[in-house]
């Protein structure tokens, strides 16, 4: 039973790897959290302002990540992209000092979202595969199936070839930094090169927060924000079942490379008389049925304060969806979606465990279907497992709180200095 952050492996490692700082009544765990936001709320403004919240997880489960016991302890006024250690810096030192000199035990518990660290902390091996010369895309999901499971002899079925690899292994944070040790990054700055050596493979800098003593001893540096990944997830999935226009993965590219790769000939273009032609999918919504899953969306009444209106982004003409919010889609996910498509799809589309859900995907959607997003979903349960529930972990009481900042911006031409007084007062 989890229903606190303290009830995952991650805290119990801790405190077997740590034994004085548990013992310690004084002991302080930390959750940080950054994430962008236009304080002006106009979409054609390229202004972001980046607060950094740091909150303690030793409150119990009625209290933990409320609005009252957030910190803000860095306002960024500008997109920090790569180089946000910079602005980190005196947190990073304030964390040190906390540490060394004995005020309190602190422990950074947890990343809990920021949209360029997906992945940082695993390490786990390469299953990308390269399309063409347009598009990475994730694939070979069958890697994390059981050795001895049928799906692993398929090959036409998913990419041509049957699949002999281990599930890749993970990395400890020791490992990593001594990989990181080992490289040489540029200093930071918007005018420094960036090209980086074949040797670097995908890491771009060593963060900062390695320079913490017990940093590399977290079993979870960085976490994947479930409701961003959620959005994106249903954003994919939707769009491609629906064949909404810029939102679908089954694009004329797509099945080009099916061909190219030689597996499913029924999703291959049509070609007569010199003529190329996408027909439908089976996994696309037929136009009778989809007026007749976006009428029942549209026809949903939920209770006061459970959702906004998602009648009102539903264009059943159209035959798509228009400005649903991350709470609309989890709704949508949780709620709608199961109980409006389970007369309309084939039954063995959705399956209950992600892997065999990703290794059915692949046999039916084309592999533009899987990107980076679909991928983190195997990465899911593990960090429910490691970190507690989830509800302690997503980017909800953060976008409460943003909005909460944005009612505090009066004066336009120094946003920044309106929130921070707003915060302090």
């Amino acid at each position: 039973m989890m229903r606190h952050p303290a009830d995952g492996e991650a805290w119990k490692e801790f405190d077997r790897t740590f034994l004085e700082f548990a013992t310690d009544p004084r002991n302080v765990r930390l959750g940080l959290a950054t994430d962008g936001f236009n304080p002006y709320g106009v979409l054609n403004q390229h202004h972001n302002t980046w607060p950094i919240f740091v909150f303690p997880y030793n409150l119990p489960p009625w209290k933990c990540i409320k609005k009252e016991y957030m910190m803000m302890t860095v306002l960024i006024t500008e997109d920090p992209g790569r180089s946000i250690d910079v602005y980190l810096r005196p947190l990073v030192d304030e964390l040190k000092d906390l540490r060394t000199n004995g005020v309190c035990t602190i422990c950074n518990g947890f990343w809990v979202e920021h949209k360029r660290l997906y992945g940082m902390s695993r390490m786990q091996g390469r299953c990308n595969f390269w399309l063409a010369r347009w598009k990475v895309c994730y694939l070979g999901h069958r890697r994390w199936l059981p050795w001895d499971h049928e799906w692993r002899e398929k090959d036409k079925e998913f990419d041509g070839n049957t699949e002999g690899r281990l599930r890749p292994r993970e990395w400890s944070g020791d490992e990593i930094l001594d990989q990181l040790n080992q490289l040489d990054f540029a200093p930071f700055g918007k005018t420094v090169s960036r090209i980086r050596p074949s040797t670097h493979m995908n890491w771009t800098h060593k963060p900062m927060f390695f320079e913490l003593p017990y940093w590399s001893k977290l079993k979870l540096r960085h976490n994947l924000d479930v409701m961003h990944v959620e959005k994106n997830v249903f954003d994919t999935l939707v769009g491609t079942i629906l064949d909404i226009e810029g939102k679908t993965k089954d694009t004329i590219k797509a099945r080009l490379d099916l061909e190219r790769m030689g597996i499913r000939i029924g999703l291959w273009m049509n070609r007569d008389n010199d003529k190329a032609r996408r027909d439908l999918a089976f996994f696309f919504m037929k136009p009778n049925d989809k007026k007749e899953f976006l009428k029942f969306v549209s026809s949903v009444k939920f209770p006061d304060g459970y959702a906004s209106s998602i009648a009102r982004c539903v264009n059943v003409d159209g035959g798509k969806f228009t400005g649903l919010k991350s709470h609309d889609c989890h709704v949508f996910m949780q709620r709608l979606l199961p109980v409006g498509i389970r007369h309309l799809l084939p039954e063995d589309v959705l399956r209950h465990h992600i892997v065999q859900v990703l290794c059915k995907f692949e046999m039916i959607f084309p592999p533009a279907f899987f990107t980076s997003i679909m991928h983190v979903m195997v990465h899911l349960p593990k960090e429910a497992l490691l970190a507690g529930p989830v509800n302690y972990r997503w980017m909800y009481p953060i976008e409460m709180l943003l909005g909460e900042l944005k009612k505090s911006v009066r004066n336009r031409a120094k946003p920044e200095g309106s929130i921070v007084e707003a915060w302090v007062q």
